[in-house]
């Protein structure tokens, strides 16, 4: 879970009251979100760099650490978290987002080259205008950018943000795809020329920037974004340009986000617009940008277009266990930043509005959650489900289990991911390459594979308990994994019996009388054959 560090004195502010720390928890716990810690400004930085208290002058600002939904965007910075809550608490309503509307002639247009599709083949592009920076709201508005590069970005490798001083620029731009010693600029913070093959090497010192390069350094073109002068604005994802880097002063922002995935690219976009437009001199106005297509095919973003849904309140009523009506079914639903209304005169449908602020919202079952949240988990009675009936095989798995328990044996859980080598090698079997589900990407070679048998656990149990007092008795009642060409996701679960008896004494002299087992024996059965 992501969570945000807010000045507390500038978000109470920004609320229009102050809390005490109880009443503000209880603030969070009811919208959803926990505060996680009470700082200091003063504390955070003497962390960082290892320091004990040396009665510097530091600032002792307090700050709340806020844990957020992951996919709660809008509430990484303390403008979107603070507008949140407002509304929340009924103290404002659901601000509407708009497009400027101006003609496509007029407007900035961004041309995308073929050889980008080589690389990173997405860009989106929008102007805040006329927005007014002071040194608190520049501070939340780079640190939105970090954590949507940590959070939705996936640390820049499927969307980059470049903002820049569109004052500084001159349109029409250009996004291209070139071999890295035909790019040359200054970056951002630097006062010399690079070519970008020597910007890879020089940033591999870099502690921030050395863990983005493998994203671009082993292609043969890197993308870079440049104005109609030839100026280049950004080097994606790795580093922007030093000649448009914005400062305090910057009245009008161009932001563009390249990306391997468009989705994602929009919703980063319309995240950062309309959390800062509420700056802009036209409040909850952004300007649009023509992105035009190698192929002449052309967008406008940002889309900031409401994504319209009908819910039927039996099914939210349902799936809480709570007898709403319509009416306080739409309330709660503005209380959360979603317009809501009752579809048609008399109708027990809601029309559901959904802002591009809130790009959790992609299903039914997401309003039923946000009226949840809205009407309070712990006012919701408990019920238990009438539905909640285990499975046949899982009644039959229990009712083994408690067969075999008496009869002596104990019983064990051993992982269900094993290493080929426990599960074919040393089971004297051979890897056909058709039975087990391999693991892609393993992060220990002790999980390589998932157990298509229940033996090499049983096995390595005893191995790790031979001077346990002999006889040994275990047994497992667990899923193994076969692959499965009739199923849709590949492969399928067998439910499995395992039981494994460990003698001291070989016990020749008895097997025919059948006494006793066999000193080591093991017996493995597919429990859904009896079913």
């Amino acid at each position: 879970m992501p969570t945000v560090s807010v000045a507390r004195d500038r978000l109470f502010a920004a609320l229009g009251r102050s809390y005490t720390q109880e009443e503000f928890e209880e603030l969070c716990f009811n919208f959803g979100i926990e505060l996680d810690d009470v700082t200091t400004e003063k504390a955070i930085i003497l962390k960082e760099r290892h320091l004990e208290d040396d009665n510097s002058s530091l600032d002792d600002e307090v700050i709340y650490k806020i844990e957020v939904p992951a996919n709660r965007y809008d509430l990484l910075c303390l403008e979107g978290l603070a507008q949140a809550l407002c509304i929340f608490n009924g103290h404002e309503k659901i601000p509407r987002y708009t497009v400027a509307n101006i003609s496509k002639e007029s407007m900035l247009k961004m041309q995308v080259k073929k050889e980008t599709s080589l690389i990173r083949p997405f860009v989106v592009c929008a102007v805040l205008r006329g927005i007014a920076f002071d040194e608190a709201r520049y501070n939340s508005f780079i640190d939105l950018q970090d954590k949507l590069h940590q959070n939705i970005c996936r640390k820049r490798t499927l969307v980059a943000i470049g903002t820049h001083d569109l004052d500084t620029l001159q349109g029409p731009f250009t996004y291209e795809a070139l071999p890295p010693p035909e790019i040359n600029f200054v970056p951002l913070k630097q006062v010399k020329h690079f070519r970008a093959d020597e910007l890879m090497e020089f940033y591999k010192s870099d502690l921030k920037l050395k863990k983005f390069l493998h994203i671009i350094e082993k292609s043969k073109v890197f993308p870079v974004i440049y104005d109609r002068n030839r100026t280049v604005l950004s080097l994606p994802p790795i580093i922007n340009g030093a000649h448009s880097a914005i400062t305090l002063k910057t009245k009008n922002v161009f932001i563009e986000c390249t990306a391997t995935d468009l989705t994602k690219a929009k919703i980063v976009l319309n995240t950062m617009v309309t959390t800062f437009s509420a700056y802009c001199e036209r409040k909850f106005e952004v300007e649009p940008v023509e992105v035009i297509s190698f192929d002449g095919n052309s967008s406008v973003y940002p889309d900031l277009s409401e994504y319209n849904m009908e819910v039927p309140l039996s099914y939210i009523t349902g799936s809480i266990g709570v007898p709403l009506e319509v009416d306080e079914v739409t309330s709660l639903l503005n209380r959360m930043q979603v317009h809501a209304e009752q579809a048609g005169l008399g109708g027990n449908n809601i029309n559901v509005s959904v802002p591009p602020t809130r790009s959790d919202i992609l299903h039914p079952c997401d309003v039923m959650e946000d009226v949840a949240i809205a009407y309070g988990y712990n006012n919701i009675p408990k019920r238990k489900l009438s539905s909640l009936k285990p499975l046949p095989l899982n009644q039959l798995s229990d009712l083994i289990r408690y067969e075999i328990a008496m009869n002596g044996f104990a019983e064990v859980l051993t992982w269900i991911l094993c290493s080929k080598k426990e599960n074919f090698e040393m089971l004297n079997r051979k890897d056909d390459k058709t039975t087990a589900v391999v693991i892609g990407n393993p992060r220990s070679s002790d999980f390589e594979v998932v157990r298509t048998s229940l033996m090499p656990g049983m096995l390595k149990t005893v191995g790790h308990n031979k001077d346990h007092p002999k006889p040994i008795k275990i047994f497992e009642v667990g899923d193994v994994v076969l692959l499965d060409e009739k199923k849709d996701v590949g492969a399928s679960n067998r439910r499995l019996l395992a039981a494994l008896y460990c003698g001291a004494n070989s016990g020749f002299e008895v097997l025919n009388n059948f006494d006793i087992p066999d000193p080591c024996t093991f017996l493995e059965l597919d429990i859904e054959n009896f079913l």
